[in-house]
């Protein structure tokens, strides 16, 4: 993650609903501005994410916590509201564009199908994952619906550097999201993905020659996302700093939370085992968490 400036002490901000526009079907794109956001700062990576807090009247302003740590707490008294994770499609002084993929169901796509300038959602300060050796001579950039909006900002902030191939899974092509960059390989999928058909892009991905002066960078569904960083781990073998795989969204939600809750404190308390030993490789850790999921059925 690159890191904020020395000189911005970290709070929730209080971003203004300025603009909207209908991208496409299933893509809605809301700019955020105000006061509050003049000194909100950048890691100048494109897959920088932030956490939005939503209130349950969105014309109302939610309750916002304060940073502690990594995490947040609200103060006494202040109503809870819920967080959602997106990633930052533009950062200029003072504004912020933020792409929502909008589906049945969900905090956030039912907010966004009604934005409207004037309401407001607090956020907080961005981080990022990407992080391509410099020594990698070819990056692919994988994407369904939900990882869009950073992978387009990715090559938008990286192809003129480096050559630069996107494989991104859409509905239909009316939900392409118009994006040209000069030199970028686009791969699209169309039709497959994104929780209404077997997803294309592991396939796709397998098509193509990784070698080892490739970095691949993967957001998309969480079983999907598994499946594709097994093959570049132990597949391909590449090294761990060669790829970043991130799951952007779980696929049938509410039947994985079930299926999660179902297994009880035991299973949770064994992965949080995993994470909280500090002496082993992550991708180790990520090895067994990945195994312990795919043998409960998640």
């Amino acid at each position: 993650m690159s890191d904020l400036p020395d000189h911005y002490e970290p709070r929730i901000h209080r971003a203004e609903v300025t603009s909207t526009q209908r991208l496409t079907p299933g893509m809605i794109r809301v700019v955020f501005g105000g006061a509050d956001l003049n000194d909100f700062p950048t890691t100048g990576v494109g897959d920088e994410y932030v956490r939005f807090f939503f209130p349950e009247d969105p014309d109302k302003v939610p309750g916002l916590p304060h940073i502690s740590g990594r995490g947040w707490e609200f103060a006494d008294g202040v109503e809870q509201s819920q967080a959602r994770v997106y990633t930052i499609r533009r950062h200029s002084p003072g504004a912020l564009t933020v792409d929502f993929v909008v589906h049945d169901g969900g905090i956030a796509a039912a907010w966004a199908s009604q934005a409207r300038p004037g309401q407001v959602l607090g956020i907080n300060p961005p981080y990022a994952l990407y992080e391509r050796p410099p020594t990698t001579r070819r990056q692919i950039l994988v994407a369904d619906e939900p990882g869009l909006p950073a992978a387009l900002r990715i090559a938008e902030h990286t192809a003129a550097t480096v050559p630069t191939t996107l494989v991104l899974e859409v509905r239909g092509e009316e939900h392409r999201v118009s994006a040209e960059v000069e030199g970028v390989d686009y791969r699209w999928l169309s039709g497959t993905g994104n929780g209404h058909k077997p997803s294309q892009l592991e396939d796709a991905l397998r098509h193509l020659t990784i070698g080892d002066d490739t970095y691949v960078w993967v957001a998309t569904e969480g079983r999907l996302n598994r499946a594709i960083r097994k093959h570049l781990r132990h597949g391909l073998g590449l090294p761990a700093s060669h790829y970043k795989c991130i799951a952007y969204w779980q696929d049938d939600a509410e039947a994985w939370r079930a299926r999660y809750d179902e297994l009880g404190t035991e299973f949770r308390d064994r992965i949080r085992a995993l994470w909280a030993d500090k002496e082993r490789d992550s991708e180790e850790i990520f090895d067994d968490v990945q195994r312990l999921y795919e043998v409960a059925g998640l």
